[in-house]
């Protein structure tokens, strides 16, 4: 690995500057009123905070010279300078990493995908080191430092302590990669459940910008759910909230990983449908685009196996919406290429199960490439910068 420049600290002292900081990045461009108004600080506070940023040249005030002369001295917008940085963002997945280069406001400059034969964590930990090598080298021709990396994983992931405790589909288990990956990087890192680091993303940049209570679910290889509550993407005592792939919606279904039966996941997960499906039609589909392809054609069997997976989705959802009343629930991953086979039965299991008020939510698709996965990740890298309470990394955000 190449060498790196000394850790730049980002130039908020304050929790104050912190929330200015971060209301700007997503809400932005903003007069310091509309910060004041926004976050609730005083205007003194607003003034404070923000000047060290925009001396770091975090922030930049725009001047509309015309509109000065015209109006005499008009308040001026303030807005993240996004070049001022860069940060790297890599999704783990069974079979390939995605890395992308993101500026500071988390916009991709470029993307990388790379085959991963091996899941074993020292084969892992030396494709991530080349391809932050690779990526490192691109951010060469921008000029401007890498500040930090973001490695997004399924599974349970202490992102306080930077461990992997389990993740079931690369088989690994307490494997501290945040250490693992500072030592062979010479970056910052930060290491963070898939699902949740996909969720700040979609919280600062993405659906879910001005709203404080929302849940994304992900279909796909397994069913995940990112929670913001109140304003913050939370994780529980133990790590592990929102996994709603782990509710049972049928007593008497198939057995899942986890020990119990008639989990979502164990219903609406690939591997589960792949297993329905072979088990309904007697056709040896090997993966899900011949799963895909079967039920397309018609056939009845491939077919109630979707809309079985589509009902246990729509109950998990509901489970979420009785329990927190989000104000919007985004459905998204890799499994969305199905949802016109259980589009239906997600609704309708939805509006059944439902309590009250609760049925109110908003549900609603956003098809997000594993790029955007990779994205999440960056994203949490600039979180944890721009955060001034390392221990606790989830910011309440107005």
């Amino acid at each position: 690995m190449r060498s790196t420049s000394p850790a730049e600290t980002f130039p908020a002292a304050t929790p104050a500057a912190s929330q200015i900081f971060t209301t700007v990045l997503s809400h932005g461009p903003l007069t310091r009123s509309e910060m004041a108004e926004r976050t609730g600080l005083s205007a003194a506070a607003v003034t404070k905070a923000v000047r060290p940023l925009i001396e770091a040249g975090y922030l930049v005030e725009d001047t509309d010279e015309e509109a000065r002369r015209a109006l005499g001295r008009p308040a001026n917008p303030v807005r993240v300078e996004g070049g001022r940085a860069l940060f790297i963002g890599v999704k783990v997945t069974g079979d390939e990493l995605i890395g992308v280069l993101t500026d500071l406001c988390c916009r991709i400059r470029v993307a990388r995908h790379v085959p991963l034969p091996d899941r074993a964590p020292e084969p892992v930990l030396a494709a991530i080191a080349d391809l932050v090598r690779e990526l490192l080298t691109e951010a060469d021709g921008f000029g401007v430092p890498v500040l930090g990396l973001g490695l997004a994983v399924s599974g349970d992931v202490d992102r306080a302590a930077g461990t992997v405790r389990y993740s079931p589909f690369l088989e690994w288990r307490d494997v501290p990669l945040a250490e693992l990956a500072a030592m062979t990087t010479g970056l910052p890192v930060t290491v963070d459940n898939d699902v949740r680091a996909l969720t700040v993303a979609e919280q600062w940049f993405g659906a879910g910008v001005g709203l404080s209570d929302f849940a994304v679910v992900t279909v796909g290889a397994g069913i995940g759910c990112g929670l913001v509550v109140h304003g913050q993407v939370v994780a529980g005592a133990h790590g592990v909230a929102g996994e709603i792939g782990h509710v049972a919606v049928d007593p008497a279904g198939p057995p899942c990983h986890c020990g119990n039966r008639g989990c979502v996941e164990a219903i609406a997960g690939d591997t589960a449908i792949l297993a329905g499906i072979r088990e309904a039609t007697g056709v040896q589909v090997a993966d899900s685009a011949q799963a895909l392809a079967l039920a397309h054609r018609g056939d009845a069997g491939a077919r109630a196996v979707y809309a079985r997976a589509g009902e246990a989705i729509g109950r998990g959802i509901a489970t979420v919406a009785n329990l927190l009343g989000p104000e919007l629930v985004i459905i998204s991953g890799e499994g969305l290429a199905a949802y016109d086979l259980f589009a239906e039965q997600i609704r309708d299991a939805f509006a059944a199960a439902a309590f009250g008020s609760a049925a109110r939510c908003d549900v609603r698709t956003r098809p997000l490439p594993f790029e955007e996965w990779a994205r999440g990740a960056a994203a949490t890298a600039i979180q944890s910068f721009i955060t001034t309470d390392r221990n606790q990394p989830y910011p309440t955000r107005s």
